[in-house]
């Protein structure tokens, strides 16, 4: 009987302004590779079917499920995670981001499981529509599903988050 032993890569990974050299196996998920390689647990794995948004980051700007996407595969690529959402204002914990001020502001999560993702979409959607109606706000996370809130508080989060978008872009 011959063993069957996976090849193992080198993987360059750019995770939030930070280069991480990991050693995966080819079929390492993204979400495993930040999780588990890099230290990075804010990435949550819910349905590992693409499914429920949990596991959502940002690469070159866009969402996506990272339970979807091979490590290997986002080499040379951005990857903004949770974690790197938070601004630089010159402390060890950072500013937050005006999607993040907006959940706290309107608490826009109760367990936070499903938050990580919806924090990195929202980002990306105001990022495409910096002024969305109520409509093109739950057209924008429609695709994150949350088992606690009902949905109306995290509305009312990317609402908030656009204003507070405009006062810094002003």
């Amino acid at each position: 009987m011959s063993e069957r032993t996976e090849q193992i890569h080198d993987v360059r990974l750019h995770v939030n302004g930070s280069v991480h050299e990991v050693r995966v196996p080819a079929r390492r998920l993204l979400s495993d590779a930040l999780r588990h390689d890099c230290g990075l647990t804010g990435t949550h794995v819910g349905c590992e079917h693409g499914v429920c948004g949990a596991c959502t980051v940002l690469v070159d700007g866009a969402p996506m499920r990272s339970c979807l996407m091979l490590a290997v595969s986002a080499v040379d690529a951005e990857i903004t995670t949770v974690e790197g959402l938070t601004e630089d204002d010159g402390t060890p914990q950072g500013r937050l981001s005006p999607v993040q001020q907006a959940f706290s502001d309107c608490h826009g999560l109760q367990c936070g499981f499903c938050t990580p993702g919806f924090l990195t979409t929202i980002t990306a959607g105001l990022e495409d529509n910096p002024d969305p109606t109520e409509d093109e706000a739950r057209e924008m996370i429609a695709g994150n599903l949350c088992r606690c809130t009902g949905y109306q508080n995290i509305v009312k989060s990317v609402l908030r988050a656009a204003e507070l978008g405009k006062g810094e872009r002003a």
